[in-house]
């Protein structure tokens, strides 16, 4: 008798761990991480896989086994595992099914015994228990081996998983570069066939707490060089400021909604416009996809918020949403003259209408203070200006995309700022800036995208401040950009590109550049 009630507690664990696999199948979906979602596949898979053995027929009825077990489940209320609590008499069951029914029961009586109840339990019904476990022993045996499978695959994850809360993500992105042309700007030589080989690699933890939330910590090493040809005008988004093989945080910020509207994102590091508002713009994949120029990614205005501070996101309707982002390039920076209110900014407000899934506009300004523009003349770019000499702008975008097809994409934007020198004999300049792009979705393979960029980059167009370096251009360069993007698969794409620049730093005495690059961006 003790061998049988061992063999029978035994059963039963196997057992119950399938019942509970049926049940959780059955019941209202609810959101999974990534190794639950595994575990979930592998159960599945085990319990299509004994279902559909041949040689395990229906238990019908009116068969002696099928009439045992609806007595038992009505004797000592255990149900057979369907969400509503009902045996389902009426209909024939599959041996895995019954099995698991009986692995209820099962559960019961040892419930029973382990409360000293064991009166309670007819020595027929233990009789009849032992007959359904002899006959059903081979249904027990299999289940055995796929909750073992599952429960070492379980344990396994639950070991070796990173994180509850943590996501681990990664991207690299590798880039071959050259000028293609030999040609001098501002009376300097540019050196080309001078082939260069970088890489700017991104580690992320994404992180949530509540589920609504978000922190995202990101390492980053970036050797990228930007073309070297004396003007900034064709510089390379991925590129990095202060190229070097060392992994530092780039980016950390917390994301967390204060309304059903309204979402709020603290920076402390590493923050774009990207990070404040929409772009507006096809080619916008923060220099992993899309365009591979800083021109060509984003209106050049929004290049002059800082990297640190606040973003508030309201949506104001369905179709129409409001941002407001301050971000300081000097917030950490204690000494005087800068710090959070004191030093270097750009304060955005922008409302983004998109009436329809194609259809987009964005109404942008932006009120800086000693906060460039990255890219453009030299004079656009304050490339001259001495660090003594300070300054403020007001600048004004609008940015528009249209899908016209779902193959083909119009866009562009619109840029106006204008700057006041506050030091030395002061005075005001205008810079403008433009773009027209066309985008080809899906061409030829789903998941591709070719992109052709024509405009000017941020000019000088009015200068009345006679501080060395912000001089009005004197002619007009134009920026015409090329590229496509292939899928290889789900992580990598490639992407050659070509970037023309006529009259470079808007200076007709300059010929023709061409700068070629192809980059390859591996998704982990």
């Amino acid at each position: 008798m003790q061998k049988f009630w061992t063999y029978l507690i035994a059963s039963s664990t196997v057992v119950s761990s399938i019942l509970c696999m049926n049940a959780a199948a059955k019941a209202e979906p609810v959101p999974v991480t990534n190794s639950e979602q595994q575990v979930n596949n592998s159960q599945e898979q085990a319990v299509s896989q004994v279902t559909s053995v041949s040689q395990l027929s229906d238990v019908q009825p009116n068969d002696w086994a099928f009439q045992a077990l609806q007595s038992l489940v009505e004797r000592y209320g255990c149900v057979a595992g369907y969400p509503n609590a009902t045996f389902r008499g009426n209909r024939a069951l599959s041996r895995y099914e019954f099995a698991a029914g009986l692995n209820a029961c099962l559960d019961r009586v040892n419930e029973l015994i382990a409360t000293a109840t064991s009166d309670l339990v007819s020595k027929q019904d233990l009789a009849t228990i032992q007959k359904l476990q002899k006959d059903f022993s081979g249904e027990l045996v299999t289940l055995r081996g796929r909750v073992d499978t599952v429960e070492a695959k379980t344990a396994e994850l639950e070991n070796n998983q990173f994180s509850t809360t943590t996501k681990l993500q990664g991207q690299v992105v590798a880039v071959v570069s050259d000028v293609l042309t030999n040609q001098q700007v501002d009376r300097a030589d540019i050196p080309g066939k001078n082939t260069t080989l970088g890489a700017r690699t991104r580690v992320e933890f994404v992180s949530s707490f509540t589920g609504q939330d978000t922190l995202l910590t990101r390492l980053e090493s970036n050797n990228i060089n930007n073309p070297n040809i004396n003007t900034p005008e064709g510089n390379l988004f991925f590129a990095s400021s202060d190229p070097g093989n060392n992994f530092s945080i780039a980016t950390l910020s917390y994301t967390f909604p204060v309304s059903k509207n309204t979402q709020v994102k603290l920076i402390a590091t590493g923050g774009a416009a990207d990070d404040v508002t929409s772009t507006v713009n096809l080619f916008d994949g923060d220099g992993a996809f899309g365009a591979v120029s800083t021109f060509g990614t984003r209106n050049p205005i929004y290049g002059q918020l800082g990297d640190k501070g606040i973003a508030v996101n309201h949506q104001l309707g369905d179709k129409i949403g409001l941002s407001l982002g301050y971000l300081s390039s000097t917030a950490n920076n204690p000494t005087p003259g800068n710090g959070l209110f004191d030093g270097n900014y750009g304060a955005l407000a922008q409302l983004t209408v998109k009436p329809s899934d194609r259809i987009s506009l964005g109404l942008t300004y932006i009120n800086s203070y000693n906060q460039p523009l990255l890219t453009g003349s030299n004079n656009a770019t304050l490339t001259n200006l001495t660090p003594d000499e300070k300054f403020s702008s007001n600048s004004y975008g609008v940015q528009a995309s249209l899908g016209i097809s779902q193959k083909f994409v119009l866009g562009g934007w619109a840029g106006y700022t204008n700057s006041q020198v506050l030091t030395g004999t002061k005075g005001e300049f205008d810079t403008w800036n433009y773009a027209v792009t066309l985008g080809f979705p899906d061409l030829g393979k789903k998941g591709n995208l070719a992109g052709v960029i024509a405009g000017m980059e941020p000019k000088v167009t009015s200068s009345s401040a006679t501080v060395t370096g912000v001089a009005k251009d004197p002619n007009t360069s134009y920026h015409i950009e090329g590229f496509y993007q292939y899928k290889v698969s789900d992580n990598i794409t490639i992407t050659p590109a070509v970037i023309w620049l006529t009259a470079p730093n808007h200076n007709d005495s300059n010929g023709n550049l061409v700068i070629g690059a192809l980059r390859t961006t591996f998704s982990f």
